[in-house]
């Protein structure tokens, strides 16, 4: 059983609200209710919750405005709950740094397994003081898993919690590549759910660590598979040499023709090797 966590749980439907809190006190979780915007920022102020569940549909004031307003107090992991399908709730809602949605209906088991996942890593992110650091780079970006700060060429990085986390997993493995599915298991803790919400997240960490995000030349798609990370130096290594008689223009004339990305993958791929230079892998970095 997890380990007992302060859950607030915001929805204006008291039978949402009474069947999910059962849930996550049967999982041994301490259940705090509020059913609109106001008594839920009140409730947040008396004390932080470790967790908010939070309807977006909300009297008052909506499920994002609580939310700026509770972030203010420190970082609260969320999951965001919505009746309505559009995409542009769900980037918004991951835009400001959500953990995790749940579309209604949902099943209130689910809900409960999904946060105790969140809760999970946002307690392995709490490391404590003693804790050697744990740095990793590659190239010019820098992320202090410790204590939990990210910069590229020394300029500290404004990511979110889950930006933070995939940036941190593909610092550790660079050069490997992993598919979409992957990465939900690895970085979100997740068995199965929308896939989209990992391109959604690469979308958002191209535009913070790529000179230009449009043409990305660390946070890579690899055609048929997913992502990879590359370092500056493998890079360079996978450049085609300069034509004889042609300058450093000709060069970048020819990688803009040879460099098209997409974020639209083919369901269930192979697993790629993670060596970027063996014959019958992936040529090249693939954007």
């Amino acid at each position: 059983m997890e380990a007992s966590a302060d859950v607030l749980v915001v929805d204006d439907d008291p039978t949402v609200s009474e069947v999910v809190a059962a849930y996550l006190r049967r999982c041994g979780h301490r259940v705090r209710l509020a059913a609109d915007g106001p008594s839920a920022v009140a409730s947040a102020h008396l004390k932080r919750p470790d967790l908010i569940v939070l309807d977006l549909m909300l009297p008052g004031f909506d499920g994002f405005e609580v939310y700026r307003r509770i972030r203010r107090l420190g970082p609260v992991p969320v999951i965001m709950l919505t009746a309505r399908g559009e995409e542009h709730d769900r980037i918004l809602g991951l835009e400001l740094g959500a953990d995790d949605y749940v579309t209604k209906p949902f099943s209130p088991r689910e809900l409960s397994l999904r946060a105790n996942s969140v809760l999970r890593r946002a307690r392995h992110n709490a490391a404590p003081p003693d804790q050697a650091p744990d740095i990793r780079r590659v190239g010019e970006l820098e992320v202090d898993v410790t204590g939990h700060q990210a910069t590229r060429a020394g300029e500290p990085l404004s990511l979110t919690g889950r930006e933070f986390d995939l940036l941190a997993f593909l610092l550790a493995h660079p050069g490997q590549a992993f598919t979409r599915a992957e990465l939900m298991q690895l970085v979100w803790g997740w068995d199965y759910g929308d896939q989209s919400t990992v391109t959604v997240h690469v979308r958002r960490l191209r535009e913070k660590i790529e000179q230009d995000p449009a043409e990305p030349r660390l946070l890579v798609t690899v055609w048929g598979v997913g992502y990879r990370l590359d370092s500056p130096e493998a890079q360079e290594a996978l450049e085609p040499p300069a034509p004889a008689g042609h300058g450093e223009p000709g060069q970048r004339a020819q990688r803009g023709q040879a460099d098209v990305s997409t974020d639209h993958l083919p369901g269930s791929p192979s697993r790629p090797s993670t060596n970027p230079a063996r014959p019958g892998s992936p040529s090249g970095a693939h954007q």
